[in-house]
């Protein structure tokens, strides 16, 4: 079985990168130079999201089945480095080889992972493989749209029609999966600027954690799990949480309904 590999980034406005692109004073703080960036946007197109070459990303969240084994994490800890996350993403791929799986990757996650990977000098040739080293990847990588080495699910169950993209919170409720709790990523910034990177962590675990769930829910649609393969892998999905101590995951448990 080709292992699976779900996964979901969290980013912070890129507070040294936009010193280099806007005009501020040299005593400006990050702060500064965010609300900078947020109000310049604001006036382009009414919204405070910054294009996705001026984002950071400070975590990067992986749901791991390989073999028997289901396991959630943050890669690197707290004080990790953006280069140093983005690297451990990328090697991750260069070991297993696996189908990656996102909810609006697409769109936001890898771009955003392509610019920080390259601004920082992360190497990633196994991902970037499309049929140079490994003929397979001619037919199937991880950069083309229509390929499953990257699913994602948002894009593809929308029809690749982005008027009909949906929100994972509200399509893991409406599974029956807990959704997300008590932070979403117009939180993220502030809980950074407050120091609360451990809880930026948590929240981008449970993310693929429903990520991971709903695509459980799409393989048995597409009958690629049985019903009892599908209650085993919920299953195995229950038990590894059930086994983690953080607060986060009682959390989740807690709220998932079925």
């Amino acid at each position: 079985m080709t292992p699976t590999l779900v996964f979901d980034i969290e980013t912070i406005p890129d507070t040294a990168g936009l010193r280099t692109l806007l005009d501020v004073p040299a005593h400006a703080t990050d702060d500064d130079i965010a609300n900078i960036a947020f109000h310049q946007r604001r006036q382009q197109n009414g919204s405070e999201f910054l294009p996705l070459h001026q984002h950071r990303i400070c975590a990067i969240s992986c749901a791991l089945r390989e073999g028997n084994h289901f396991k959630v994490w943050t890669l690197g800890d707290a004080h990790s480095t953006e280069a140093e996350i983005i690297q451990r993403f990328f090697d991750g791929i260069e070991k297993y080889t696996p189908q990656i799986i996102s909810w609006n990757g697409g769109c936001f996650d890898l771009p955003v992972l392509h610019y920080r990977a390259m601004i920082n000098k992360v190497q990633a040739p196994r991902y970037w493989d499309l049929g140079e080293d490994d003929k397979d990847f001619k037919w199937n990588n991880y950069i083309s749209r229509y390929h499953t080495r990257h699913l994602d699910l948002m894009d593809l169950l929308a029809m690749f029609n982005g008027r009909a993209n949906a929100p994972l919170d509200e399509i893991a409720q409406l599974c029956g999966f807990p959704g997300k709790l008590g932070m979403d990523g117009s939180k993220v910034w502030a809980a950074y600027q407050a120091g609360e990177i451990e809880a930026i962590r948590n929240y981008c675990e449970t993310d693929v954690a429903n990520t991971h769930l709903v695509y459980l829910r799409f393989q048995l649609m597409r009958g690629h799990l049985s019903a009892s393969g599908y209650e085993a892998e919920i299953n195995l999905v229950r038990d590894t949480l059930s086994s983690y101590s953080a607060p986060h995951w009682a959390e989740f448990l807690a709220a998932w309904k079925l």
